[in-house]
C-alpha cells in the first residue's frame, strides 16, 4: 500500500433535506468489535481519533456489534469531543448477552427500551441518526417509525433512519415522519440499489448512505484465498468469498486494480471514488480498525474520474457479474 497523502475532508454532502450536513466519507466501526477477525480496542480508539482529525464526522455503529460493545468503545472514543461526531447508530437486530440472534423487533416498545439502552451506552444525551438496523415484517413500519419520532419529540434522536428496506416500505416510513437516510450495501459488486432504492430516495428527497463500499473489504485486492481471513471472520461463510465464486471475483478485481495502477492509486481508493461518483447524495462509510487504512480510505477524495474514468470502471467491472449472493441468507433483507 503506498503511503497516504494528508488529506483533510473538507467538503460536506447533504443526507436527506432535513439540514443533516454530514463528511463527504464516514467510518464504518461494526469491524472494531466483531465479524472481522481479532479486535483491538486502543488500535480502534486511535483509528476513530485519526478520523475526526482528518474531519471524517459521521460514525457507524450499532447495538447488536459485539454484540453491545462497538456503542460503548465507540463512545468511549469520542467522549470530550462529542460536537465533532454525526453520530449513527442502529436497532432493531435482537442480540442476547452471549451473541445469540433473537430475530428483528420493531414493536414501539422495544424501539424505546433499544434506544435508551444505546444513549447509555454511547455515554451521550442524544443519537443523531438512528436507524432501524432491519425491517420486522410482523410489525407496520407506521409503528416502528411512529416510535422512532416520538424519540425525535424528545430530544434522544435528532434524524432517522432504514436500512435494507424496500421501496414500499421507505414510502410508507417516509409518510409517518421525514427519513433522513437509508443505508445499505452499495459498491461495484453490489448494485441492486440502482434499480429501484436509489430513484425511490432520490425522488423523496432522502439521503443514501453506502456501506460496505469496499465490497466488505474484497475490492481493495488485499485477499487473495479464503485463507487470508482469520477462522472466526464472518467472509468465510459468505457465499462471495467461498469457492468458484472467490476466483471468479478475484478476477473482477484485478481489473479493478489495472485501472487504479493507470492513475496511481490503490485499488480501495479507485472502488471508494467510483461510488462518491455516483451522486453527491451518496455517502460511503467504509469500515476499518486500523489508521493506514483510514488515511488510504480518505485519499480516494483526492481521486478524480472523469465521465470516461467512471464508465470504463463500470464496463470492467459490469452490473451484476459478482459471483454469489450478498448473505448467507437474504431473508431479512429488502422488505
Amino acid at each position: 500500500m503506498e503511503p497516504a497523502k494528508e488529506t483533510f475532508v473538507s467538503n460536506q454532502r447533504e443526507l436527506g433535506r432535513q439540514g443533516l450536513a454530514v463528511s463527504q466519507i464516514g467510518l464504518g466501526c461494526m469491524g472494531m468489535s466483531e465479524f472481522y477477525g481479532r479486535a483491538d480496542e486502543d488500535e480502534a480508539v486511535a483509528t476513530i481519533h485519526r478520523a475526526l482529525d482528518l474531519g471524517v464526522t459521521v460514525l457507524d455503529t450499532a447495538d447488536m456489534y459485539g454484540p453491545f460493545t462497538n456503542e460503548r468503545l465507540v463512545g468511549r472514543a469520542i467522549a470530550g469531543r462529542r460536537d465533532e461526531v454525526v453520530l449513527a447508530t442502529k436497532f432493531g437486530n435482537v442480540r442476547g448477552q452471549n451473541g445469540e440472534r433473537l430475530g428483528i423487533r420493531g414493536d414501539a416498545e422495544y424501539v424505546r427500551q433499544a434506544c435508551d439502552a444505546s444513549l447509555q451506552r454511547l455515554g451521550v444525551d442524544h443519537i443523531d441518526l438512528y436507524y432501524q438496523h432491519r425491517v420486522d415484517p410482523r410489525t407496520p413500519i407506521e409503528e416502528t417509525v411512529g416510535a422512532m419520532a416520538e424519540l425525535v419529540e424528545a430530544g434522544k434522536v435528532r434524524y432517522l433512519g432504514l436500512s435494507e428496506a424496500a421501496p414500499a416500505t421507505i414510502r410508507r416510513a417516509h409518510a409517518v415522519h421525514p427519513i433522513t437516510a437509508l443505508q445499505t450495501e452499495y459498491s461495484l459488486w453490489s448494485r441492486d440499489p440502482e434499480d429501484d432504492i436509489l430513484p425511490t430516495v432520490r425522488e423523496l428527497g432522502i439521503g443514501f448512505v453506502a456501506y460496505s463500499p469496499l465490497g466488505r473489504g474484497f475490492l481493495s485486492g488485499r485477499f487473495r484465498s479464503p485463507d487470508d481471513f482469520d477462522p472466526d471472520d464472518f467472509r468465510r461463510h459468505n457465499p462471495r468469498f467461498q469457492g468458484e465464486n472467490f476466483a471468479r471475483n478475484l478476477d473482477l478485481v484485478e481489473r479493478v486494480q489495472e485501472i487504479a495502477a493507470e492513475k496511481g492509486v490503490t485499488a480501495a481508493q479507485l472502488a471508494l471514488a467510483w461510488v462518491l461518483g455516483q451522486g453527491n447524495d451518496i455517502v460511503p462509510i467504509p469500515g476499518t480498525k486500523r489508521v493506514p487504512y483510514l488515511e488510504e480510505n480518505v485519499g480516494a477524495l483526492d481521486v478524480q474520474l472523469s465521465a470516461d474514468d467512471l464508465a470504463r470502471i463500470t464496463d470492467a467491472f459490469p452490473k451484476g457479474v459478482t459471483a454469489g449472493e450478498r448473505y448467507p441468507d437474504m431473508s431479512a433483507v429488502d422488505v
